[in-house]
């Protein structure tokens, strides 16, 4: 394979050499796959349902669970079928479209997770002005500002990434990722490094900034907050977008800011797994364990759904019962 043209398919790291395990890997992949799924789509009903979640953190969190969701339909859909066909290629357009979308997902959720930061730095550092602050179209100028940020920067780096020439289509990862793409690159690979080095840092290092300014502030407004239950309350809203943040952020910052040609593909398999799936299966838990009303808006949801079933069962019985009693009374 002398350049990017003539390869018309590239090999992705299969899970394990014999069929049986790969049909392991296969479930594991769809149990994780339908977890986030059905908790992302929880929260984003939970929201839409409950009048007193139609607030700006939660319109925050369900175009993160939008982020989420598209994230990790980016890999692991492909992995599944990988593993269950016993298979390892993907061709150069999937391979393509995957680059592109994961570092659109990728690149909007940092920005999220910064327009989260801004509005937790608000509502709890300057309360009185909130609601005029982070106004409608405040939220959904930061949200657009984070879909098109990323919808950019995606677009930059997946032409000049597919600009160079391959010296090899076999790429030591379950999916197509930058990293890895360079590895077999056969172009001057510091100038490239370097290049994804300084433009990645032009873009993370900003966001991670905003961010810990934000909560530094924070911490310090909730440490001056008089009450237990004032300080907890608060605690309980910022810890997790925190935690998030960080295991997000370091993990994606590992991946894409390292150089790529002194990391052993077992290394490269472990940070993809934790900025890739792991964010993605965790930010649900993480977000409903830790917040009340989400919490009391999904039991509300299924107190509903659980009524409307027995109704919906009563309506049967009722139904079915007027029309055998008439049966039950010829044949008295």
């Amino acid at each position: 394979m002398t350049n990017a043209s003539s390869i018309a398919t590239f090999l992705l790291l299969g899970f394990s050499d014999t069929h049986e395990q790969n049909i392991m890997y296969f479930f594991l992949l769809l149990l994780i796959y339908l977890v986030v799924l059905m908790a992302n789509f929880l929260i984003m009903s939970a929201v839409f349902l409950e009048q007193k979640l139609h607030t700006p953190m939660y319109f925050f969190l369900v175009n993160l669970s939008v982020v989420d969701l598209g994230s990790i339909s980016v890999t692991i859909p492909k992995a599944m079928i990988n593993s269950f066909l016993h298979t390892r290629d993907i061709s150069y357009s999937g391979c393509v479209v995957q680059v592109f979308s994961l570092v659109f997902f990728l690149i909007s959720d940092l920005f999220l997770l910064t327009g989260m930061a801004y509005d937790r730095y608000v509502a709890i550092c300057d309360p009185l002005h909130y609601e005029t602050v982070m106004n409608i179209k405040v939220c959904i100028q930061l949200a657009a500002s984070a879909w098109i940020a990323g919808l950019l920067y995606s677009a930059l780096h997946t032409s000049s990434t597919f600009a160079i020439t391959f010296c090899s289509n076999i790429i030591n990862q379950f999916f197509c990722e930058i990293p890895q793409l360079l590895k077999i690159s056969c172009d001057n690979m510091y100038l490239i490094e370097v290049g994804v080095i300084v433009f990645s840092i032009f873009i993370v290092f900003p966001c991670f900034g905003f961010i810990v300014v934000s909560y530094v502030q924070i911490f310090k407004t909730v440490l001056r907050i008089p009450t237990t239950h004032g300080r907890s309350k608060a605690f309980s809203t910022c810890l997790p977008h925190l935690i998030v943040v960080s295991l997000f952020i370091g993990t994606g910052s590992i991946a894409y800011l390292k150089p790529v040609s002194g990391s052993s593909s077992e290394v490269d398999v472990i940070v993809t797994v934790l900025y890739s799936v792991v964010p993605p299966l965790m930010n649900p838990i993480i977000y409903t364990m830790r917040n009340r009303d989400i919490k009391k808006a999904l039991w509300k949801m299924l107190a509903c759904g659980i009524s409307s079933g027995y109704q919906g069962s009563s309506f049967i019985f009722t139904f079915m019962s007027s029309l055998v009693r008439p049966i039950f009374k010829i044949h008295s």
